[in-house]
């Protein structure tokens, strides 16, 4: 994994600035607790913290071309899983190798195919690569946008970073917001180019962005494109299984320990017996695959159902785990723990952000410590719903009838923190506009009925939208763990050929996620096959809830929340006894937490 910043520009000389790439890199310490290493020349600064997971000694970054003048240097953080074809083809190519890793790999790719390389990388990854020859700053982002690479103009070019934080160590960037920001922080729309902070930006998914003496240009290599799909359901659940095991072999790729977050949830247990097949396959018949689960010490006697969870994932996750043979650990967490102020602060500190899901984060945060006291890189189910239509909204009629995000019909204003009405940021007309654009963004072909019409753009939405502040979710708190997490899910192949595929092929067996039930038939124990879908979980005990509703009140108690936040409309979330208060009015508080915590941390300056 790994984390990466640095900066070219054309007016001074970045040589004698090597304190501030050292800055830079230092606040990434936490995604590479293995090693750092920076590159200076004229017109750049390279910076790079590394995550060793593959060829631990030879995988040193920033890592050019050539050891005294190179050509190029790149700064990478990701997995190439193709990387062993690729070595074999560029070595066809001519091209020589001194390491065994994919670090080396992206770097003759760049140096073979210039700036259409990602287009020959399947895998997640974000990449930097200063070109001496043609004198440019070019950034690269995987298809799907699970590694985050984040931008921002200074004087005569671009700084770039994994995370914020590190843009903010560069002397000429300043962690501003102002009502732009909060709108797309508050939205609640996740659109990916613009962020809280003024002035930063993402790289797009499946985008490049080159800096040279004209200025800056950003182009994609990859969109999400509809396909004529001529297969039958069983050539289609064929399909779907090649693809999803292959993602799954991939995701074994490492020369450090590796486990599976395994949640007793059909997308978790589908894909841990894949890859726990494979490793005895490639280890003998004795090997196990670790496997995890999160619970709460209180969750079994005081689990109720909300709008978003239907049952107790820890005793799913322990059934599925004895079926498939795997090494299994619950975590169990005290609910008390998650109101520890150290824990929120570090939570809120990695994601650069306040909007997260509060105890959700923590226990997340909380998890992904405990698993890497073992292993290096954990597997993760994530955008399973997305892919194969697991969300609530994909099955609502009136999701389905709503000119607006399907989210917002669940989580809704009830979720979001409600914010002073003073500000007049017109979240309304925010969302109205943002939404046009997002459907004017949804590919459709000829003659789509308009059923099917409508299904595609939930989930074009939900793929290109939802799914990236999951993924954002995912990073920022398993990176602030030195822990590397991978999605086979979001193999590219596997997404776009499954969005390709029409609506009812995806509900053929009158439930959800027919396709990856389909593939599971015989991976799974059938209380998982035919279990409804549960979010993760969050605790119920009453003392969170009550030591909840005083950190809000603490919060609350500043100037500068007060001035952001509505009082009126929370004192209700406030008011209401701990044992009743309900998932979206705690969510409510949990934002207005967070938002202390983030204006304590970052100290960003507010432009409202």
């Amino acid at each position: 994994m790994c984390g990466i910043t640095g900066w070219a520009s054309f007016r001074g000389d970045a040589r004698v600035q090597a304190p501030v790439i050292e800055a830079m890199t230092a606040t990434l310490a936490a995604r590479g607790p293995d090693g750092h290493g920076v590159w200076l020349g004229e017109r750049a600064a390279i910076g790079h913290r590394r995550l060793a997971v593959l060829d631990p000694e030879g995988g040193g970054q920033p890592m050019a071309d050539r050891p005294d003048t190179p050509d190029l240097v790149l700064t990478y953080s990701g997995e190439v899983y193709n990387h062993h074809a690729l070595r074999a083809e560029l070595r066809a190519r001519g091209h020589h190798f001194r390491t065994r890793g994919d670090t080396e790999v992206v770097l003759r790719a760049y140096a073979e195919w210039g700036e259409a390389a990602p287009e020959h990388l399947d895998g997640m990854f974000a990449f930097a690569v200063w070109d001496e020859r043609a004198r440019k700053l070019v950034l690269v982002r995987d298809r799907l946008g699970v590694k985050p690479l984040f931008w921002a103009a200074v004087d005569g070019g671009v700084a770039f970073a994994s995370e914020p934080k590190a843009l903010f160590a560069h002397p000429a960037i300043r962690p501003r917001v102002d009502a732009d920001g909060l709108r797309e922080a508050y939205g609640l729309l996740f659109t990916t180019g613009p962020t809280v902070w003024s002035g930063v930006r993402e790289v797009e998914p499946g985008g490049v962005l080159v800096l040279d003496r004209d200025g800056v240009r950003e182009h994609r290599y990859w969109q999400l494109r509809v396909r004529e799909h001529t297969d039958d359901r069983a050539t289609t659940v064929e399909r779907i299984g090649e693809l999803v095991g292959a993602a799954a072999r991939s995701g074994l790729e490492a020369d450090v320990p590796l486990c599976s977050l395994l949640s007793g949830g059909l997308d978790s247990t589908v894909l841990t017996a894949l890859l726990a097949d494979e490793l005895r396959l490639r280890e003998g018949r004795d090997a196990r695959l670790r496997s995890y689960a999160v619970d709460y010490s209180d969750q079994a006697s005081r689990f109720r159902g909300d709008v978003l969870r239907t049952g107790h994932d820890a005793p799913y996750a322990r059934e599925a785990g004895a079926f498939l043979g795997t090494d299994h650990s619950t975590v169990v967490l005290d609910p008390r723990a998650l109101l520890d102020p150290d824990h929120r602060r570090a939570v809120v500190a990695a994601r650069d952000s306040p909007i997260g899901v509060g105890d959700m984060d923590t226990s997340l945060y909380l998890l992904f410590g405990a698993v890497r006291r073992h292993s290096t890189v954990a597997v993760s189910g994530e955008a399973a719903d997305e892919v194969f239509g697991g969300y609530p909204w994909f099955h609502s009629a009136r999701a389905q009838a709503a000119s607006t995000f399907p989210w917002l019909l669940v989580t809704g204003d009830e979720a979001a923190m409600p914010l002073n009405p003073e500000l007049d940021l017109r979240l309304g007309e925010f969302r109205d506009d943002t939404y046009r654009t997002a459907l004017a963004a949804v590919p459709h072909p000829d003659g789509e009925d308009p059923a099917e019409h409508r299904l595609r753009e939930l989930r074009h939405l939900s793929l290109t939208r939802w799914l990236r502040q999951l993924l954002h979710r995912v990073d920022r708190l398993s990176m602030a763990r030195g822990l590397e997490v991978r999605v086979p899910y979001c193999d590219h192949r596997l997404v776009e050929y499954a969005y390709s595929v029409p609506w009812p092929l995806h509900c053929f067996d009158g439930r959800e996620k027919s396709l990856l039930r389909a593939i599971g038939t015989d991976l799974a124990p059938r209380s998982v096959l035919y279990r409804p879908k549960n979010h993760y979980p969050a605790t119920h005990h009453p003392d969170y809830n009550r030591g909840l509703q005083q950190l809000a009140r603490d919060a609350l108690a500043t100037e500068q929340v007060r001035a952001l936040a509505d009082e009126t409309r929370l004192k209700p979330c406030l008011d209401t006894p701990p044992e009743a208060l309900e998932w979206g009015h705690r969510l409510r508080l949990e934002r207005v937490v967070d938002l202390a915590l983030w204006l304590d941390h970052h100290r960003p300056e507010l432009a409202l």
